[in-house]
């Protein structure tokens, strides 16, 4: 698979596949067997992806608070010492989001908190030293300013590598990047077809030399029905090319930005495959002008 660059001189660079592992979703329930999910990171290493992405606040849909918090760290760790590929993966986590004990979500940018989740997320991710830790979601009770205090102070005691945002708009990437400079190298965003409005979150990446994740990159693209109605350009391509629809929404994000790195969820083997593939698919400016209309 073709790679992208996350890091710079100071923290030093590191080549990941061009298309990431989003894991919010991976969970060790009856209909996600443990056997499928180990199989989804064999198949995912296999076809060369190799970032990816997790988070403290992510586990099981039906877990509440603090039964959720963790466990996807947990399983993933689990599954790679299992699998014995940890040496083949750049693993990703984040911090600042929290579930409650309503099955919901909620936010915690504390220094207290921000500090105890980077320790937690080592313990559970069972290293010395977390590859990229990233700021989950602004927190309205906390000061941007503050937080990025917070995330310099994170940074220096060694304790993670690189630091990352998420959700985070371009005044506050250029806010954090004045005051954490090379330590910071990504911005995860939400970005796809039916969800455009963080173009310039991607633009302000390209010009500082930032990596922009993109999660949720195939959202809108489930449905038959959906997608010939919304997006018709991306069915279109995907027919003429006899190739899937999200096959074409990622190689279509790739080629916004040389930063960007879409990180698509995935529960199975053929799932991950397939948005794998989309890394070595070439679009046209003919293609890509039509995408870019719809």
């Amino acid at each position: 698979m073709r790679t992208r660059t996350i890091g710079n001189d100071t923290v030093g660079r590191v080549e990941v596949g061009a298309i990431g592992l989003g894991l919010m979703t991976f969970d060790q329930t009856g209909a996600q067997p443990r056997e499928q999910l180990a199989d989804t990171v064999r198949a995912a290493l296999d076809a060369g992806v190799t970032l990816f992405d997790t988070a403290d606040a992510y586990g099981p849909g039906e877990e509440k608070g603090a039964a959720a918090q963790g466990a996807n760290e947990r399983l993933i760790a689990s599954l790679l010492d299992e699998l014995g590929v940890r040496d083949r993966v750049f693993l990703a986590t984040k911090g600042g989001h929290t579930r409650t004990d309503g099955g919901g979500w909620a936010t915690d940018s504390s220094p207290e908190h921000l500090r105890a989740a980077v320790d937690a997320s080592l313990r559970r991710l069972g290293v010395d030293r977390i590859a990229l830790w990233q700021h989950h979601r602004p927190d309205p009770r906390i000061p941007y300013d503050d937080v990025i205090g917070t995330l310099k102070e994170i940074a220096d005691s060694g304790r993670v590598r690189m630091l990352g945002l998420s959700n985070a708009d371009p005044d506050q990437i250029r806010s954090a990047h004045a005051v954490l400079g090379d330590a910071l190298v990504s911005v995860q965003n939400q970005f796809s077809p039916g969800y455009r409005s963080s173009r310039p979150e991607i633009d302000v990446c390209a010009e500082l030399g930032l990596a922009f994740l993109a999660w949720s990159p195939l959202g809108g693209l489930g449905d038959a029905k959906e997608l010939a109605a919304k997006h018709p350009a991306f069915a279109g391509v995907a027919r003429e090319r006899g190739v899937s629809p999200q096959q074409v929404a990622l190689a279509w994000e790739l080629a916004q930005a040389p930063v960007v790195v879409p990180i698509p969820g995935a529960k199975r083997p053929t799932s991950i495959t397939d948005s794998a593939a989309a890394a070595d698919l070439e679009l046209t400016p003919e293609e890509l002008a039509a995408l870019d209309e719809g």
